[in-house]
């Protein structure tokens, strides 16, 4: 689905926003623009890890449950959890009950903790394997990168779990890392001028 599709509001977006009423106001106004915040790239790396195996819109859906879940994401709560809380999130319904993925989100919050300690943030981590703003990539014609495999195989070496690259590709997606949006949808060039004065700024520090 690597076209765009004409709306009932006359314009073009990514074909792929179409398969759900809440999909649209998650691509107009989150896909593809880029995030420095911590806790929301956090966010968006442990959701694309529990939607391994299950579908975007399941997990967007419960976004707001897993928010309350996680404490927002926060990862130096999240590295506090104990067992207990382990326990406590298997019996939450509003979430995806999988122990696998849960001890992966606090396991990771440990990493991320490691890595802020080591790298200043998060952010100044995972931006370092952003496309540069004029890369010519065809919109929505893979699933991984050279990109996505480096920084998966780093995130692994450093202790996280359920960071493949093809979950790393999609974080990428849709923090803004790549501007993954087809040629003619109208979120394109929006994404595209955010993307280079997020990097020009960027470069900068």
């Amino acid at each position: 689905m690597s076209d765009a599709m004409l709306f009932e509001d006359g314009k073009l977006r990514c074909r792929w926003c179409s398969a759900a009423p809440e999909f649209l106001a998650y691509h107009d106004s989150e896909w593809g623009f880029p995030v420095a915040d911590d806790f929301r790239l956090f966010e968006k790396i442990s959701l694309e890890g529990f939607q391994s195996g299950l579908s975007w819109r399941t997990i967007l859906a419960k976004r707001e449950n897993f928010r309350k879940a996680f404490v927002n994401f926060d990862f130096n709560k999240i590295a506090r959890f104990t067992p207990a809380d382990v326990e406590r999130l298997l019996q939450d319904e509003g979430i995806v009950r999988h122990r696998g993925k849960i001890e992966a989100v606090i396991n990771n919050a440990r990493c991320a903790q490691e890595l802020v300690a080591t790298e200043g943030s998060l952010a100044s981590f995972v931006w370092r394997y952003a496309l540069p703003a004029n890369a010519q990539v065809k919109p929505q014609s893979q699933s991984t990168s050279p990109e996505s495999v480096e920084l998966s195989k780093t995130l692994k070496k450093r202790g996280w779990k359920f960071v493949g690259p093809t979950t790393v590709y999609a974080f990428m997606q849709a923090m803004g890392l790549i501007n993954d949006h087809v040629d003619d949808c109208i979120a394109r060039k929006k994404a595209d001028r955010e993307r280079k004065t997020f990097l020009a700024e960027w470069n900068k520090k």
